[in-house]
């Protein structure tokens, strides 16, 4: 192998070059320190205005849900309120087929009736034979059992018939209940 010769030439570096690469440094630290507290501080506004966000966001969606509900409610109240005025009516048919149980005119408007009541949810509380339940009836008369096999708080008869609007009560049944 042959050896060649490498002539290196001296570098000398003086105090005044290291000074001013330190200074440079210096003030490149300074500066990447002010970027980097520039940097957290625009992170933590990000975040307050994501929260912000958020917060705003799901206070409009629970707006949404309660205006959606009331609205329900309203509609439904106006539709409860409708049908009360029409259970006098059926009242009336009711006891007019009782004085003339065999009107064909009668039945026909009674069968209308409970089909519109049908059509609109508006359903009969079931009483003759059922225990008493406060939230479906309204005892205004107890009477002596009758038969042995009737067991207390029995409902024996129905003076004025209850009805529900969906699952609501829309009217509570008066009846006459066993001892």
């Amino acid at each position: 192998m042959e050896e060649k010769e490498v002539k290196v030439d001296e570098v000398s570096i003086s105090d005044e070059t290291i000074t001013k690469e330190a200074q440079e440094n210096a003030t490149g630290n300074k500066n990447e320190e002010k970027d980097i507290s520039e940097i957290e501080k625009l992170n933590t506004q990000i975040t307050e205005l994501n929260n912000k966000y958020l917060r705003l966001a799901a206070e409009l969606e629970n707006t949404r849900r309660r205006s959606a509900l009331d609205a329900e409610s309203s509609a439904r109240n106006r539709a409860m309120s409708v049908a009360k005025k029409f259970l006098p009516v059926m009242d009336a048919i009711e006891a007019a087929l009782k004085h003339s149980p065999e009107d064909e005119g009668i039945k026909s408007m009674k069968l209308a009736m409970e089909n519109a009541f049908a059509q609109i949810g508006i359903t009969k509380i079931e009483s003759i034979g059922q225990t008493l339940n406060p939230q479906y009836h309204n005892a205004i008369q107890v009477i002596e059992k009758q038969e042995e096999d009737i067991k207390p708080n029995t409902i024996m008869e129905e003076l004025q018939t209850g009805y529900m609007f969906g699952d609501m009560v829309l009217r509570t049944a008066m009846v006459v209940v066993s001892k």
